[in-house]
């Protein structure tokens, strides 16, 4: 399976550098995956396609304004940028770090009154660093909004609002779980009043979830780890529509990643689960626990264009972004979504 086979031509006019100006005005794609039929919808027409049973999950991570700008000893700036949160690096006083320009081992980097000290530099612009107080709490009051780098532009305080779901709890993110960022209170309460169960789990997005395919074949790409949570509720709620007939809906990648990964366990007993997943999803993959997929639309040859596709098929899944190009759809993290049923 060729990695040269995932790709589409997008005109860079549709990528979308800024929120829609009414978080829920964005428009909506629906693509019948046995069918291969397209409408054109708003995003709040979502409700028109749940149905009484059916159970929605949401991840609700929250993410970090991971972005510090910090000063070297040679008085000059540096970026770094905190990453995601995981069951193996819970000390925030000791984290890992993305960095641009050089680092060695023993630099001290300063940013106000804190000092953050290299201890590991690793592969692929990666370091381990040491600082005298909590980087998390440090990034919450000077940090700013880590934004993809194709908005090619620094965050503004609307990003601190946007860049971010109405429902977002647990701290820990470094990229927002993008579908989720049109939802608002008025659908969801739309959707309770339906009958549909709105349940949460926890997926902390690393910059990993972006991060090109670097090699031709598809099967040669080793995924990221990203930590999850799943509440009991939310297992029992899964497991009762399954029996029922109903239907699960992934709102975003990052909760299909979580429950597919997590399937045998979410088989048992319900219990709190956690872990670390890192499944990769493609084209031939069966999908055993999601029935339904609202998602953005995503970047040519990348993991979560590939899961799409395997959940949509290919050959459904491309005419629907030729569709949507066509008739000027907004793409990535800002842009319109997509409803595959």
């Amino acid at each position: 399976m060729k990695l040269s086979d995932y790709n589409y031509q997008l005109p860079k006019s549709l990528i979308a550098s800024m929120p829609s100006k009414v978080r829920g005005s964005s428009r909506l794609l629906v693509l019948n995956r046995k069918t291969g039929a397209i409408l054109d919808k708003k995003y709040s027409d979502i409700t028109e396609f749940l149905e009484a049973g059916d159970v929605l999950v949401l991840n609700d991570t929250k993410v970090i304004k991971a972005r510090l700008t910090v000063l070297k000893e040679n008085g000059l700036k540096s970026e770094l940028i905190i990453l995601e949160k995981h069951s193996f690096d819970n000390d925030w006083h000791r984290h890992r770090v993305l960095y641009r320009r050089k680092l060695h081992v023993g630099d001290e980097l300063r940013l106000n009154d804190a000092i953050i000290v290299v201890e590991e530099v690793q592969d692929g612009g990666l370091a381990i660093v040491r600082c005298n107080q909590d980087l998390l709490e440090l990034s919450d009051k000077v940090g700013s909004v880590p934004l993809p780098p194709y908005m090619h532009r620094n965050a503004m305080p609307i990003d601190v609002k946007r860049y971010q779901t109405i429902w977002a709890n647990e701290k820990g993110s470094v990229a927002a779980p993008t579908a989720s960022l049109n939802m608002t209170d008025a659908i969801l309460t739309t959707l309770r009043q339906k009958g549909v169960n709105v349940v949460y789990l926890t997926l902390h997005v690393g910059l990993g979830t972006f991060l090109p395919i670097r090699s031709e074949n598809i099967e040669d790409h080793q995924m990221h780890q990203e930590y999850f949570q799943i509440p009991s509720g939310t297992v029992r709620s899964i497991q009762s529509a399954k029996l029922s007939g109903k239907r699960v809906i992934a709102l975003g990648t990052t909760v299909v990643r979580t429950l597919e990964y997590a399937f045998e366990l979410l088989s048992q007993k319900p219990s709190d689960l956690f872990g670390e997943a890192d499944i990769f999803i493609y084209p031939g993959y069966k999908f055993k626990v999601i029935d339904g997929l609202m998602t953005n639309y995503h970047a040519p040859k990348s993991t979560v264009l590939m899961l799409t596709a395997a959940f949509a098929g290919w050959d459904r899944l491309l005419p629907a972004y030729n569709h949507a190009i066509e008739n000027k759809y907004k793409f990535y993290s800002y842009g319109d979504s997509m409803l595959i049923i």
